[in-house]
């Protein structure tokens, strides 16, 4: 690792140079990075008031990242085993994180991309992030889950690499978050609860900590609590969803491609999946941006809307009473990712916040503004 030269610290380079040995890469291996990771594992204050302390609650802001997603962290992994693999073009479908990273990593890597979304159903500052990368945009008129059978399709007869969550390297990449959750805390949170769409990082997530107990540096592993809006939640009902919709673009998929996976995770780790409404996604992303100072995308707010939703129940207690908290813990200890940034859909932003009205260009005006805002 290197190191900064001025204060002797080591620099962060990314995940596969912090956690290389977890990793499935070997000195044969070209490493793409924008340096992904490292994101901030925060301490959410005031929300823990508003649900009477009962939890301790941190939230992980996965839009810190270079793109502004997790989704980076899943494509380093995969771009660099395609470069090694000698691939020129990747492929993927998209709802828009996975096409923003993937395009920006398949530019620095020298290779061209393609990448398919439903027509109308991408936020505007993912697109835009895509075509600013150059990748080639196909916009069909159908679902996420019918883009993702094109590809899928696609990958089979060409020489493509195929940069969705059905690859295993994304997974490689993605399961990095568990591990700077553990790091930071010392151990595993009793609690991990992140929005699901595709339910590739769920899986992800839980293959972390599976990997970091096997290897001994945490006493257990979390409750995995995954959550869907209510409009698109096959894994709640148990049955595909052929039409999903939700504020929460992210998350808009009705036929998860790991579902069985998701599955696996939620009965392993003891844990559920839970359904939030649309209204309780956008209250949550107004909690967050004004009580925690954090903008996200609305897929990210829909974990905190579960949180909300499960502490109401009392759900984190009754579980806590089937599997005791460690010693050293007074409460429950809860993880929501936060998997983007909010600047990915600004105009979920511009429909929910009212926007200022023009006022004349004196100090009286303005005087009065500011003082009718703060009264």
């Amino acid at each position: 690792m290197e190191t900064d030269m001025r204060l002797g610290i080591p620099i962060w380079q990314g995940i596969i140079a912090h956690y290389r040995p977890f990793l499935p890469v070997s000195d044969q291996t070209p490493i793409i990075t924008l340096h992904e990771g490292n994101t901030p594992l925060l301490r959410a204050r005031r929300l823990e008031r508003l649900l009477n302390d009962a939890v301790e609650v941190y939230l992980k802001f996965e839009g810190a990242n270079p793109t502004g997603s997790f989704k980076d962290r899943g494509m380093t992994v995969a771009i660099s085993k395609a470069v090694e693999q000698g691939l020129q073009v990747g492929i993927c479908a998209s709802t828009g994180n996975t096409s923003a990273s993937a395009a920006a990593y398949c530019a620095v890597a020298g290779m061209r991309c393609a990448i398919v979304v439903p027509v109308g159903k991408i936020a505007a500052g993912k697109l835009s992030q895509a075509l600013a990368h150059g990748a080639r945009v196909c916009a069909i008129q159908g679902s996420f889950d019918d883009a993702l059978r094109i590809v899928r399709d696609l990958a089979a007869q060409l020489p493509v690499a195929l940069l969705n969550s059905l690859n295993p390297d994304r997974l490689e990449g993605q399961k990095t978050c568990a591990f700077e959750i553990c790091d930071v805390l010392g151990d595993a949170p009793d609690f991990h609860i992140l929005p699901v769409g595709n339910a590739g990082n769920i899986t992800a997530h839980w293959k972390g900590y599976r990997e970091y107990l096997a290897a001994g540096r945490i006493t257990r592993s979390p409750v995995i609590v995954g959550v869907q809006a209510a409009g698109a939640a096959p894994l709640v009902r148990g049955e595909p969803v052929t039409h999903p919709e939700t504020i929460a673009t992210a998350i808009r998929i009705g036929n998860p491609a790991r579902w069985h996976d998701a599955l696996r995770v939620r009965d392993e780790s003891g844990g559920t999946f839970v359904a939030v409404s649309d209204d309780e996604i956008v209250a949550a992303y107004r909690l967050l941006a004004q009580r925690e100072g954090l903008f996200v995308e609305p897929a990210s707010a829909a974990s905190v809307a579960g949180l909300i939703r499960l502490a109401q129940t009392g759900y984190f207690q009754q579980a806590a009473q089937r599997r005791p908290l460690p010693a050293e813990r007074a409460k429950p200890v809860v993880v929501c990712v936060l998997t983007g940034h909010g600047l990915k859909d600004p105009q979920t932003a511009l429909q929910t916040f009212p926007l200022p009205e023009p006022l004349p260009p004196t100090v009286d005006a303005v005087r009065r503004a500011i003082e009718q805002a703060l009264a």
